[in-house]
């Protein structure tokens, strides 16, 4: 019988007969596809470097600049998403890439946002010469750089730790490397990447004021969206409009969460070990209609065509190439691409290093460091209080899967909060009861990057297996000892991955936290952050050089010896389980 996309010809007819789903599916597609529009025609409008662009803080003007925001961050999560599958692949895959790859992820996770949009903006600037084009990839660049690294790791953290039993079958049934990694490996690592998704776009809210707020050239390009819309409030010390800002990030968040979040959290459920029936019985009504009206079951069955297309395409490619013997250990050529390695990266710390002192005084480049590590006695005491604090809380949500949908919309509008927002109460408090900033400063690092070890927790401990906690039940094992040998070593490796991304992002914070202000008045704490704000604020080169390079050193020192030590231990451990 002839077919068309895997189908019979005569099952068509019945394919595009539409129901009633199909009266809410289709206005959404529609509305999606315009919005799309929209943002092209707006994104590629004329526009010269210095041409003032006005925001207004007239609240019927917020829709559309939310609605200009919320394309800049879908399309740096497509952009995020993509390069974490490829990324963390070839990191977790190749033990030659990883020791590149990783040390450069901790690198780039280390630099801070106005680091990335120093370097990068007149560049994409240059590609798109007289159109606006060129400072939104810019400032989809910088969203892109808060989302990418959190979904990075979480992906190789999966790969890392794919159960063994799980990597025997893939064996027996002789799965080639492409079917084992769509069908094995990135179902394994679905649900902690969804998890780590919304983390990612509550991330890029924080961040969304730095972004949309551009200088170039000692010129400020303000471009229309509720970051740049925050930022001119809180210059113009308009309460009002923060509250409609907020109002409208509110409803943003929750279109998010309905349209986005909840049905991929749904969905990414049948990807773990077991479910519990109470877990099958949530099913959000944007999963039913995707599920249901008919015009998304003509794009599934086009999608599943191309996918048994592109199957059997690399099936027939493997199979064409003859069979490789096992390449064996060369210790010698392993110790010369380490060698090799440790040079290139001597030698550009070390053009570095002339670069800075040509520039720098001795002392002023020791005083630096003194700052970075103050910010790490910072950044180190606020992950522990997370930790006491969120685990506990993380662990209780996620064994309960309708109170995770409940608070789910709750914590991600938490999350998403851009942390700006709580300057002014902060300054105003700090002022008012003559508060030392040194202190009461530090605890705007942690409010954004919280959450992911929250959102972690939730995740690991939703994917706690049936069985496990039965057994746990039925011998009786409670409290402390519950603790200590079922849920701790459960959600470990997802603890290590919100950790490890909530201290890079606090170091990232630091460069907005440690600088806190209102209208005119402006509050400073001693630390790292607060020296590359500065430094970049007055556009000296050098000094952001030595700014952001010291930021780097110390972040890669604590992945080093800290985080990357818990990364291996969590990956033995479930390997030996």
């Amino acid at each position: 019988m002839e077919q068309r996309w895997g189908l019979p010809l005569v099952a068509w007819p019945l394919r595009l007969r539409p129901n009633l789903w199909d009266v809410v599916a289709l206005p959404l597609v529609l509305g999606l596809l315009a919005l799309i529009a929209w943002g092209g025609v707006a994104v590629s409008a004329h526009y010269q470097v210095g041409q003032p662009l006005t925001i207004s803080l007239d609240p019927w003007a917020l829709p559309q600049y939310a609605a200009r925001t919320v394309l800049r961050m879908a399309w740096a999560l497509v952009a995020s998403l993509v390069f974490s599958l490829a990324y963390a692949a070839l990191a977790a895959k190749s033990r030659q890439a990883e020791k590149i790859l990783i040390p450069l992820l901790d690198v780039l996770q280390s630099v801070p946002i106005l680091g990335f949009l120093s370097i990068t903006v007149t560049g994409f600037i240059a590609l798109f010469p007289g159109r606006l084009l060129g400072v939104e990839c810019a400032a989809i660049f910088a969203i892109f750089t808060s989302q990418a690294w959190n979904m990075t790791f979480s992906i190789y953290q999966s790969l890392r730790t794919v159960p063994a039993e799980l990597i025997e079958a893939a064996r027996m049934y002789h799965l080639s490397p492409w079917r084992r990694f769509w069908r094995l490996e990135v179902p394994h690592a679905v649900p902690s990447l969804v998890w780590n998704m919304m983390m990612s776009v509550s991330g890029g809210w924080f961040f969304v004021v730095a972004s949309e707020a551009i200088t170039v050239a000692g010129h400020t390009i303000v471009l229309p969206g509720v970051g740049s819309y925050i930022s001119v409030a809180i210059e113009k010390e308009n309460l009002p409009a923060i509250g409609w800002a907020v109002l409208v990030m509110f409803i943003v968040i929750l279109l998010y969460d309905q349209l986005l979040f909840r049905p991929l959290i749904a969905w990414s459920r049948k990807f773990q070990p077991e479910t519990s029936p109470e877990e099958d019985t949530v099913r959000p009504w944007f999963l039913i209609m995707v599920q249901r009206a008919r015009l998304f079951e003509l794009v599934q069955a086009g999608l599943l065509a191309l996918n048994r297309w592109l199957d059997q395409s690399f099936a027939k490619i493997g199979q064409a190439r003859p069979a490789r013997p096992q390449r064996r250990p060369r210790p010698a050529l392993d110790r010369l691409y380490d060698v090799a390695i440790l040079g290139l990266a001597l030698a550009a710390g070390a053009w570095l290093v002339v670069y800075i002192q040509a520039h720098v005084s001795g002392s002023e480049i020791g005083w630096v460091f003194v700052l970075g590590l103050i910010t790490a006695v910072r950044v180190l005491v606020l992950i522990a209080i997370a930790s006491i604090i969120w685990v506990p809380i993380g662990v209780a949500i996620g064994l309960r899967p309708r109170l995770a949908d409940r608070v789910q919309p709750i914590v991600q509008f938490l999350a998403a909060f851009p942390a700006n927002l709580f300057f002014p109460p902060v300054v105003l408090l700090i002022m008012r009861f003559h508060l030392d900033p040194e202190i009461w400063l530090s605890p705007l690092m942690i409010l954004g990057t919280q959450w992911y070890i929250l959102f972690n927790v939730i995740g690991g401990a939703a994917a706690l297996p049936a069985e496990l906690r039965r057994a746990a039940q039925n011998l009786g094992v409670r409290r402390t000892l519950w603790w200590r040998r079922v849920m701790l070593p459960a959600i470990f490796p997802a603890y290590v991955t919100g950790a490890v991304t909530a201290a890079g992002g606090s170091w990232n914070a630091s460069i907005v936290a440690e600088v806190a202000q209102w209208g005119n008045t402006v509050l400073t704490a001693t630390g790292i952050g607060a020296y590359i704000a500065h430094t970049t604020a007055t556009g000296d080169s050098a000094r952001i050089a030595l700014g952001i390079g010291v930021l780097c050193i110390y972040v890669l020192a604590f992945n080093r010896l800290l985080w990357r030590r818990l990364y291996n231990l969590a990956a033995e451990r479930l390997r030996l389980d």
